[in-house]
């Protein structure tokens, strides 16, 4: 979002940094001899082929944490992960790169395990035939303290601990198939010290309180991905409202800053009625805002409970039209990205563009910030953005050790400009009962490029596929339809785009 002004921070914009060994080329053959050494796997995603196990689908994820109240110390866990096989297994193969496993049961007998590169192999003492539902029980530490010079996973806040998954550390902290792929529903049993609260995604189930301690258990009601999982304990106050048709909307503040946090939050329900006019129904049984005592640099959108920096909201310097983009950003990513996750990270456009583009739509009809003049500033950008990052729907591998790379502007406005480029092309009520379409048409699935495209000609009633193909893959910017005048801009350095990865807060208010 370089053109857009930026206020000032007392505090400069920190970017993660996720540093990650290259692993061996991804096995696309899953059944393999039991005697042969254990490989590391991958579903060949064209970003991050290591990433996920082929020959499984999970569908459901119990994790058991408990934390001592010292968020250095690592926890100790169990997780119980139930499956369905896809192909003959010999072997199965999780994610998991940062704890110690104690044991490994498969369907309650106990298993061999061993590590190759991020991956934990299983060997079961019977192979697994395709169509098996199969349950798998690792218990294990999950360390909170970040490996050397890789970041994610746990994030460590003043008084405990929250989550950041995105894109690819949740294997940082439960054995898992750590791809949006493979999503599936997840139940969580968090014990902590009492006078600490423990949060997770979904709706809270029971609170047992015995010996000192308390475990708070949550479970989702929608499949998830694993770099959408929150789990968060602290000081904390959880305030509760009503959402729109009852939705019930549920904040997790540090304790004694209700008050001074209140305003922001009081404006959530408005923005979901007004991301329900544009996209749909709420796609899940909850939302809400986590805000963290935590330097991180970014928001991220995790499913049905969003974490943001507390900083944000209490520092000096951020104006108000301004916050409330980033709270509409991340609370359209509960629709693009979470409910329609991506097929492969190449898909990562739909996700960033479409909260982008409501970002920027919210900040138009709320704040008289004219959508125009932000996508014509895209524009001028967007050729130095193609070159640097790759087009919109073809984004370049991230550098070596830095995943976290591919989250550049070539998918935030400029994705984005697509999507207006769309609009201009098609009219607004078609590319309004497109959108609505795509949520619905894909709630609590996977969806990709490929899947949108012919969408779009569906609704539109004409082949877009010539269209979105130069607007998603040419290395130039094709010309903008209804604005023949908007032309490249000289070939100068392109400011930092701010993201809800990596916000950009400097610059000047406005």
């Amino acid at each position: 979002m370089p053109h857009t002004p930026r206020p000032a921070a007392s505090r400069r914009a920190r970017r993660r940094l996720r540093a990650v060994a290259l692993l061996a080329p991804a096995v696309t053959v899953c059944l393999v001899a039991a005697d042969t050494p254990p490989v590391p796997l991958g579903i060949g995603d064209p970003l991050f082929p290591h990433l996920g196990n082929p020959g499984y689908d999970v569908t459901a994820y119990d994790l058991s944490l408990t934390y001592s109240g010292t968020n250095t110390e690592p926890l100790r866990a169990v997780t119980v992960i139930d499956a369905r096989t896809t192909a003959g297994l010999d072997r199965i193969n999780l994610d998991f790169a940062h704890g110690t496993v104690g044991s490994v049961e498969v369907d309650g007998e106990p298993a061999r395990f061993a590590t190759a590169g991020e991956d934990l192999v299983i060997t079961p003492r019977k192979a697994l035939e395709k169509g098996d539902r199969t349950r798998i029980t690792v218990r294990h530490t999950s360390d909170p303290v970040s490996p050397e010079g890789r970041q994610g996973g746990w994030v460590r806040t003043a008084d405990g601990l929250a989550m950041a998954n995105q894109a690819d550390v949740a294997h940082l902290v439960f054995p898992c198939n750590d791809h949006p792929a493979d999503k599936a529903r997840f139940t969580f049993r968090v014990t902590v010290p009492d006078g600490l609260t423990a949060v997770a995604n979904g709706l809270p189930v029971t609170v047992r309180r015995a010996g000192g301690s308390a475990t708070w258990t949550y479970r989702s009601a929608h499949p998830m991905a694993t770099e959408l999982v929150q789990v968060s304990v602290g000081r904390s106050s959880v305030l509760r409202r009503p959402g729109p048709h009852g939705l019930p909307v549920r904040d997790v503040v540090p304790e004694g800053q209700e008050a001074a946090l209140e305003p922001w939050l009081a404006k959530t329900p408005g923005q979901i009625a007004w991301m329900e006019e544009k996209a749909g129904r709420y796609p899940f049984e909850t939302y809400g805002l986590l805000m963290a005592d935590a330097t991180t640099g970014f928001e991220l959108e995790t499913q049905t409970l969003s974490l943001f920096e507390k900083g944000l909201f209490t520092e000096p310097g951020y104006p108000a039209w301004y916050v409330e983009s980033l709270m509409v950003h991340e609370l359209a990513h509960q629709w693009f990205g979470n409910s329609v996750s991506p097929r492969s990270w190449s898909d990562l456009w739909l996700n960033e563009g479409h909260a982008t583009w409501y970002e920027a739509l919210w900040s138009e009809e709320t704040a008289g910030r004219p959508l125009a003049d932000r996508m014509k500033a895209a524009y001028g950008a967007s050729d130095r953005w193609r070159a640097s990052g790759g087009p919109p729907g073809a984004p370049k591998p991230p550098s070596t050790g830095n995943k976290i790379g591919i989250f550049r502007a070539n998918v935030y406005d400029g994705a984005a400009l697509v999507l207006y480029a769309l609009r201009q092309e098609i009219g607004r009520p078609a590319f309004e009962r497109l959108e609505r379409s795509w949520t619905a048409r894909h709630r609590d699935g996977n969806a990709s490029t490929g899947d949108f495209v012919r969408l779009a000609s569906e609704t539109a009633g004409r082949d877009l596929t010539g269209f979105l193909h130069a607007w998603l893959h040419d290395a130039k910017t094709p010309p903008m339809p209804g604005h023949p005048d908007w032309q490249p801009a000289p070939a100068a350095p392109a400011p930092v785009a701010a993201t809800d990865k990596a916000p950009a807060r400097q610059a000047t208010a406005g």
